[in-house]
């Protein structure tokens, strides 16, 4: 099993390609990370099976 797991998402503000590192001991959770280009915040929203594989990620903006 994975602890971790890089991801690229594009950033909802700029369209930026934006990396996060994924934590995948906790099947479910929510983050803020600001983008690395433009500086705003990026709310993240994941879920992971017992496996340890991202099944599902999020990349939104604070308004959505």
């Amino acid at each position: 099993m994975n602890l971790e797991q890089d991801r690229t998402v594009a950033c909802p503000y700029c369209g930026e390609a934006v990396g996060v590192v994924i934590n995948c001991t906790l099947t479910s959770q929510e983050f803020v990370e600001d983008c690395q280009v433009c500086c705003r915040p990026i709310q993240f929203s994941v879920m992971v099976d017992e496996d340890g594989e991202i099944v599902d990620l999020q990349a939104r903006s604070e308004d959505e």
